[in-house]
Parts: C-alpha cells; structure tokens; sequence
C-alpha cells in the first residue's frame, strides 16, 4: 500500500520508490531492492499498476510504473479504513509471564530484564529524537509512547505477580 501511495503521488522507477520508502518509513531497515520489484510485479499483475513509459539506463532499462484507477481505489479504501487498535489480548510478553509462573521460573526476573530492554531502546529513540528531523521524532514519539505503555503494564504485572501465580496454579 505504501508502494501505490507513493505512486498516487507521481508515477516513478523502482530506485525511486525504494529510494523514498526508505527516506520515510524504514528508519533502521531498508526495504530491499528485491522485495521492491517483488511486489511491483504483484501489483502489476492485479491490474493496480502499470509499466509506463521506459527509459534505457546504464544497466536493465528503467521502468516507470504508474498507478491505476483500481490502485488509487484500493489505496484510498486503505487509506482512509482505521486501523485496528492495537494490541490485541495476547501478547508475546504475557504469555512468557504466565508460563513462567506456571513452571516456577522467576517471572518477575524476566520482566526486569524486560524493563532493561525497553529502557534502553527508550534511551535510543530519544537520542534519535534529539538529533533527527521532524519524521525522526515523530516515529520515535511514537516509539516511546508505545514503550511507555509497556513499561507501566511491566510494574503492574510485578505487582500482581502473586495473585496470578495463585491463578495460573491451580
């Protein structure tokens, strides 16, 4: 959907595409070249892109791809549909939490471990905001918000941590 948003926005080559995806939403992991062209075959082959015009290049010939109207109707449908709130009731940390009670395993050492491991990518995202520009800061405050929810669901698990091993004993 990024792809055919960036298309919407002018018809452009697969370096370009790749080259502006990673400007604005990668931050730490590039979309590699091959999963670009990937998936710019996939939406060629669903009729929401097509090859315009081609240009001869150093290398392979250079393919323009330009949206169709079947893209931007998708596009825009995704666009404009909420995106389902997040997070679900299951969660990675809790069911580690819950086993680890119903094994006798030191929970809450885990979540202190944990809480080290969210500390410490707070400590980086906001550096990143520090130094970064405006897209920077604005995924990292997404970030850290995110990390600070964690962080508060962490303390009040530790100090459940009694009750729910009663819970997951029985």
């Amino acid at each position: 959907m990024t792809l055919l948003g960036l298309l919407e926005r002018e018809p452009s080559h697969g370096y370009d595409l790749k080259r502006d995806y990673d400007s604005f939403f990668s931050r730490g992991k590039p979309l590699p070249f091959g999963q670009v062209y990937a998936t710019l075959g996939r939406l060629t082959r669903d009729g929401k892109i097509v090859v315009g015009e081609v240009e001869p290049g150093v290398g392979p010939e250079r393919k323009r791809y330009v949206i169709t109207d079947r893209g931007a109707t998708e596009f825009e449908s995704w666009l404009t549909e909420p995106v389902d709130a997040e997070p679900n009731l299951q969660s990675v940390l809790f069911t580690k939490v819950v086993l680890a009670l119903m094994l006798d395993r030191p929970a809450e050492e885990y979540l202190d471990m944990q809480r080290a491991t969210h500390l410490l990518r707070m400590k980086e995202l906001t550096d990143l905001r520090r130094g970064g520009d405006l897209v920077d800061t604005m995924l990292a405050d997404h970030g850290l918000f995110h990390l600070d929810a964690d962080l508060r669901w962490i303390d009040t698990t530790i100090a459940r941590l009694d009750s729910l091993r009663k819970v997951v004993r029985k």
